[in-house]
């Protein structure tokens, strides 16, 4: 059974799989539950990255 690794997600590396992993914008991240999105994981893109800390559909207070 293959087991995905997380070892390579700090070095920027993605899986064919996961980099096919699309969001429009950060209501539809969080309407699957999987907000808050950090670089290196399915889904992360910059645009949704406003201030370019790693961290995608941040919470918002």
């Amino acid at each position: 059974m293959y087991v995905p690794s997380t070892e390579f997600a700090d070095s920027g590396f993605v899986d064919a799989a996961e980099s096919s992993v699309y969001y429009p914008g950060c209501n539809d991240v969080r309407a699957a539950g999987k907000a808050p999105l950090y670089r290196g994981q399915p889904g992360y893109r910059s645009g949704m990255d406003g201030d370019d800390d790693g961290i995608a559909c941040e919470p918002m207070y």
